[in-house]
């Protein structure tokens, strides 16, 4: 019966068959966005906190409902100084994210193309008396007409340029969006929909997702709760992040409500972050990231050998750390940049070595502890040997505290184990400093000098 339920999962999962119409040209990058039934059932080699799939719009509004609670608790738990978690899978179709994402990925790649000569990432930009004349050059016929009704619907934010965001804007399209999403095909020449068409039900489907993401948005803020948007599989992260920089524009005006989720195994990882803080910075909104490593490394680096495209995944553990404290050192800069609060970040890691990489961090740019500009984050239960000594020294430190009925939880715990090689080997070591702390407080006089073993 439980295989049977699985299988009838997987099928639900893959609803991101293609739609109707045509799209581009393949190439190599775009086939991470497209659908294979191995990877139709995402729990496969998967630590993360839980996987959604699509039952009905009724059971997206039931998690809708859950979120909203979930809030409600923290604002009343912990006087609104909590954060609560939210998956965007959770609230709709996973086939318009995965949709979403090839066009993002889509406008990106033609993007770079345009954009070609400048090498900083945070300085392209196309101003639009260049858009009709870089077109031309490339042998796509565009009038130059054509080219600033493209420009006028791109160029959402009426700053007279394109930059990699205002391009990909989304959600301030008020018609279909498969009737203007177009792109240049450069091999064949000409402009073709990057966005398959929507049939009516999965255009309203699509509408009912982005206003269930934006009336969870809109409680936490109305409730002074800080959301943390989990990052999830890459072919959906393009996506997903997009739409949280949306939300974080809309409801991070005067502090950090939406926190977008950063994933450090990811090669591109700290690209995405210095574009996603450099809109933040031009356009003066709060910005809100979780740090973490990453939790579909197996999965992913499986999918992208299956279907064929470069494996997304760092090279190995060491080159996760670097990215990871890169991303650090680039978000500690930037508290330093801006104003006090405008930089929030929960570097969230059970690797003792990292945290005290961050606490150095802050010692050597003159972040004092009680500014709060960094937080840390860990399971509850699991590395209380570093949040206690964090706490006692003057950091935030927050107990991530999944709940929900045993036969969920329970697994989902045992996989974070799994996730954390060295867990076991920490389990031992949380058992010795227990074991010593007793005798510290039984018996006093032959304790000595009672020190934390984590180094603040």
């Amino acid at each position: 019966m439980e295989e049977e339920q699985a299988k009838n999962k997987t099928k639900m999962s893959y609803d991101e068959i293609p739609m109707e119409g045509s799209l581009v040209s393949q190439s190599t990058g775009s086939l991470q966005y497209e659908y294979h039934e191995k990877f139709g059932d995402r729990r496969k080699d998967v630590v993360s906190a839980r996987t959604y799939f699509y039952d009905s719009e009724a059971q997206c509004n039931k998690n809708m409902m859950n979120f909203l609670e979930c809030i409600d608790v923290v604002k009343e738990t912990t006087d609104g100084t909590g954060f609560a978690a939210i998956k965007l899978t959770a609230l709709g179709r996973p086939k318009f994210l995965l949709n979403m994402s090839r066009v993002l990925t889509g406008m990106k790649e033609t993007f770079e193309k345009l954009t070609a000569k400048e090498t900083d990432i945070v300085l392209k930009r196309i101003r639009s008396d260049m858009l009709s004349s870089s077109l031309t050059h490339m042998g796509i016929p565009v009038s130059r007409d054509d080219s600033k009704q493209w420009f006028t619907w791109l160029d959402v934010s009426d700053q007279g340029e394109i930059d990699l965001y205002t391009w990909s804007n989304l959600l301030k399209m008020q018609k279909p969006l498969h009737n203007f999403f177009t792109v240049p095909n450069l091999e064949e020449g000409k402009l073709e929909s990057v966005l398959p068409r929507l049939s009516p039900e999965s255009d309203t489907e699509l509408k009912n997702m982005l206003e269930r993401i934006n009336k969870i948005a809109e409680h936490a803020a109305d409730s002074g709760v800080r959301v943390l948007v989990d990052a999830e599989q890459t072919y959906f992260q393009p996506a997903i992040s997009r739409l949280t920089m949306e939300m974080m524009r809309n409801f991070n005006k005067e502090k950090a409500v939406v926190f977008n989720t950063y994933q450090c195994y990811l090669k591109n990882a700290h690209d995405n972050f210095i574009i996603d803080l450099d809109l933040a910075r031009r356009e003066n909104f709060h910005f809100g990231c979780k740090v973490v490593r990453g939790a579909y490394m197996d999965q992913e680096r499986e999918r992208a050998v299956t279907i064929g495209y470069e494996d997304p995944i760092n090279v190995s553990f060491e080159a996760t750390t670097a990215m990871y404290e890169k991303v650090i050192d680039t978000a500690m800069k930037e508290v330093k940049l801006r104003q006090p609060g405008a930089v929030a970040v929960m570097a969230a890691t059970h690797n003792e070595d990292t945290v005290r990489y961050c606490v150095q961090k802050l010692k050597d740019l003159g972040i004092k502890r009680e500014d709060k500009a960094i937080c840390f984050g860990q399971l509850l239960g699991m590395c209380d040997h570093v949040s206690f000594p964090l706490g006692q020294s003057g950091y935030s430190v927050y107990k991530y505290v999944p709940y929900g009925p045993i036969d969920e939880v329970l697994p989902y715990l045992s996989r974070r184990a799994m996730e954390n090689r060295g867990i076991l080997a920490k389990v031992k070591k949380e058992k010795k400093l227990l074991r010593a702390e007793l005798k510290n407080r039984l018996l006093p006089n032959r304790g000595g000098n009672r020190q934390s073993n984590v180094k603040l």
